[in-house]
C-alpha cells in the first residue's frame, strides 16, 4: 500500500473502499470483506445510512487482530448538520454508530449551509483528538481558496468527483498550491459514457493484461489521487485493490487525459438548481 502524507502530518493510504450506495444490510458484511482482502482506508458518510454496518465491522477486525491504528475511517457531515452546534451533534451521533473513539477524517460533505460554523467545531474536535484530520467534499476551486485562506487549519482533503472523463486537472494544480490533498468519488463514473467499455481504456488495459478498472484507478493513484472503488463482490475488490505491481506509461498517461471531457458525468455543484436542490433534500 502506498500513503499520502496529509498537511497536518498523519498518513493516509492512497486506496480506500468506499460504501456509497451499500445498503445498510449488506455494510458490514461489504466492509469486513475489504478489510480482509487488505483494505484499511474505509469511506462512509451520515446520508449513507450505513454507518453501524461500518462500525461493527471495524469491532469484527480489530477483534480479529488488526490494530485500531492500521485502519483510516472517514465519515461526513451531512447539509442538515453544517453549523456549529448542529455539526458537534451529528459528530457525536456518527462516532456512538461507528463505536469508534476517535475519527481518522471527518469531512463536510457539500458546501452549502454554515460551512464555517461546522468547520469550527470540527477544528475544535481535531484539537481535543477526537479527529485527526478534517476536509471538505465537492467544494470548487474557488470555495476551497477562500476557506483555505479564511480559516486557521486549512482542509487536510478536498474529496471531489474525478474519473477519465472527468479529470479535475486545473482543480487538482489549484490543490497542490494550497497543500491539500485531492480524493477521487466516483472514479469509475457509476459506468456512465460506457466507461468500461472505452477503446482508449481497454486498449491500455488489454496491453497490461488488466481490467480496465485496474487501470484507471491505477491512473489515479499515478497522479496522487486518493481513490475509494465501491464493490460488494469481494473478488472485485480484490481485483481494485491489486493495482500495486504495475505502473502506466507517461505515454499511457498522456493518452488517458485525452479522455477529459471538462464536465461532471453526474451534476454541477455550482449549479444554482442543484445548491437549491441539495439544501431541499436536507429540510
Amino acid at each position: 500500500m502506498q500513503y499520502l502524507t496529509l498537511n497536518d502530518g498523519n498518513k493516509m493510504p492512497i486506496l480506500g473502499y468506499g460504501v456509497y450506495q451499500v445498503e445498510p444490510t449488506e455494510a458490514q458484511r461489504c466492509v469486513e470483506d475489504a478489510i480482509s482482502v487488505g483494505y484499511r482506508l474505509i469511506d462512509t458518510a451520515q446520508s449513507y445510512h450505513n454507518e453501524e454496518g461500518v462500525g461493527a465491522a471495524v469491532k469484527t477486525a480489530i477483534a480479529g487482530g488488526v490494530k485500531r491504528e492500521e485502519l483510516f475511517i472517514t465519515t461526513k457531515l451531512w447539509v442538515s448538520d453544517v453549523s456549529e452546534d448542529r455539526a458537534l451533534k451529528a459528530f457525536d451521533a456518527s462516532m456512538k454508530k461507528l463505536g469508534l473513539d476517535y475519527l481518522d477524517l471527518y469531512l463536510i460533505h457539500q458546501p452549502y449551509s454554515d460551512t464555517y460554523g461546522a468547520w469550527r467545531a470540527m477544528s475544535r474536535l481535531k484539537k481535543e483528538g477526537r479527529i485527526r484530520s478534517i476536509g471538505v467534499s465537492n467544494f470548487n476551486p474557488g470555495q476551497i481558496m477562500d476557506f483555505a485562506i479564511n480559516n486557521e487549519i486549512k482542509p487536510a482533503i478536498n474529496q471531489i468527483e474525478c474519473n477519465p472523463f472527468h479529470q479535475q486537472l486545473a482543480a487538482q494544480v489549484n490543490l497542490k498550491e494550497l497543500g491539500i490533498a485531492m480524493q477521487s468519488w466516483a472514479p469509475f463514473g457509476e459506468g456512465r459514457k460506457d466507461m468500461f467499455s472505452n477503446a482508449v481504456l481497454k486498449t491500455i488495459a488489454q496491453k497490461q493484461g488488466r481490467s480496465v478498472a485496474q487501470v484507471i484507478l491505477r491512473w489515479l493513484v499515478q497522479r496522487g489521487i486518493v481513490v475509494i472503488p465501491k464493490s460488494v463482490s469481494k473478488e472485485r475488490m480484490a481485483e481494485n485493490f491489486n493495482i500495486f505491481d504495475f505502473s502506466l506509461s507517461e505515454a499511457d498517461m498522456q493518452t488517458i487525459t485525452g479522455l477529459d471531457s471538462g464536465a461532471s458525468l453526474f451534476f454541477d455543484h455550482s449549479d444554482p438548481q442543484i445548491v437549491k436542490m441539495v439544501n431541499n433534500l436536507s429540510r
